[in-house]
């Protein structure tokens, strides 16, 4: 299996031009058009049964195994890569950077040529693979929930009974090449708050004859902060972040209205339960003490990343064996990012991995981080995304049988 690697590696550098060049168009959503052709040209040529999505522009590719020992029945494993990019302007110098207004922030051109390059490999190792690889290329991980627009168009059964296993992984930006996971909770389950304080606008000048809702939202802001800190469990942690603060238009008016937004990250059911109930109150509690009314909106976005316990272990000794013991990290604990790959876990036992693409030709403190304007990567892991991915999927058809 240590012939993957070499093989990876005279790859590489097809994986990283396709990469540079989904990194210089990057495209936000569920509409990924010019993404998509670069996809399906990728994959031209091999023996593959492609088919893209009706709702998205999806690409899903099956590569039947041709094993001897192939059953009728044969089992399949799927393998996913995002594909979108943020809307987010690029402040890297990278000579292939996005000048669109939108950027492969958080690594998705990575996942993506990672992908084509897993497929490329098994395509070479068919007759090693006893069942079927399903290749789920994916628009819309960053908020537009893409994973479950593919899983309703039926990815997870596409290769003609539902996968045994699935796999996926992320780079982000610690030591180049360690891949980073746990058994059981991952990510954090996203969800987005929303509140909008109802006062009576005024004349600035005149505050007396108005209910100024802003001063209520602004009390609102630190107390959010305060009931995570003092009203949740300290071991079922929650991060809660406002993002956004929106009032009136004129500097002389006071708004009728104010609101706010902000993400909230949960690890467990309980969490969610509870900071969903208590900012209810709070955002009622404090509009009533102003005058004003508090209308609140809190919506479940994306649920926990769980990584299924034995496959999980099962693949972090398989990466051991491909890659070293020093290359292998387990996780103490989880980590707040949320993924909308946790809908394709929900429905099938699999694992989701960090892999390290730190950048050592560049200091620290200029290589940013995920979702940052300045985050770059080291695209030489592509090599070792496409083997690990490879490795796995012909591994892991081996023991469904």
């Amino acid at each position: 299996m240590h012939s993957l690697i070499a093989e990876a590696n005279d790859l590489l550098p097809q994986l990283q031009e396709l990469r540079r060049t989904l990194h210089a168009n990057p495209e936000v959503g569920l509409e990924l058009p010019r993404t998509q052709a670069a996809v399906l040209k990728a994959l031209d040529g091999l023996d593959l049964e492609v088919s893209t999505g009706t709702a998205t522009t999806s690409v899903v590719a099956v590569l039947r195994g041709s094993h001897p020992d192939r059953p009728a029945d044969a089992p399949a494993v799927l393998l996913r890569g995002d594909m979108d990019a943020l809307p987010l302007r690029e402040e890297t110098d990278e000579p292939f950077a996005s000048s669109n207004g939108n950027m492969h922030a958080c690594g998705h051109d990575l996942h993506t040529a990672g992908l084509v390059g897993a497929a490329r490999l098994l395509h070479a190792h068919r007759d090693e693979l006893r069942g079927d690889v399903v290749f789920m290329f994916q628009p819309g991980e960053e908020g537009y929930n893409g994973a479950s627009v593919m899983i309703d168009e039926g990815v997870l059964d596409a290769a003609g009974s539902r996968a045994v296993a699935a796999f996926g992984a992320h780079v982000n930006t610690s030591a180049r090449g360690v891949i980073s996971t746990r058994p059981g909770t991952l990510q954090a389950g996203s969800n987005v708050l929303e509140i909008t304080i109802h006062g009576r606008g005024g004349h600035g000048s005149q505050p007396q004859t108005a209910v100024d809702p802003v001063p209520a939202l602004a009390e609102l802001v630190t107390a959010l902060q305060n009931m995570v800190n003092r009203r949740i469990d300290t071991f079922d942690p929650v991060v809660l972040s406002v993002t956004q603060l929106r009032a009136g238009d004129a500097v002389n008016v006071i708004p009728a209205s104010a609101s706010l937004g902000a993400t909230v990250r949960t690890l467990s059911d309980s969490s969610l339960a509870a900071v969903r109930e208590r900012s209810k109150q709070l955002a009622e509690g404090i509009a009533a003490a102003h005058g004003c009314t508090a209308e609140v909106d809190f919506a479940v976005q994306y649920p926990v990343t769980v990584n299924d316990e034995s496959e999980t272990t099962w693949a972090l000794e398989q990466i051991e064996d491909l890659l070293g013991q020093d290359r292998v990290n387990v996780l103490p604990q989880p980590i707040m990012p949320s993924e909308d790959f946790s809908f394709v876990l929900r429905n099938v036992p699999g694992t989701y991995l960090m892999l390290g693409a730190e950048r050592t030709d560049v200091p620290r403190e200029r290589q940013g981080d995920n979702h940052s304007p300045f985050v770059i990567f080291d695209d030489s892991v592509l090599a070792d995304q496409a083997a690990i991915l490879s490795h796995l999927a012909i591994e892991r058809l081996k023991t469904a049988l």
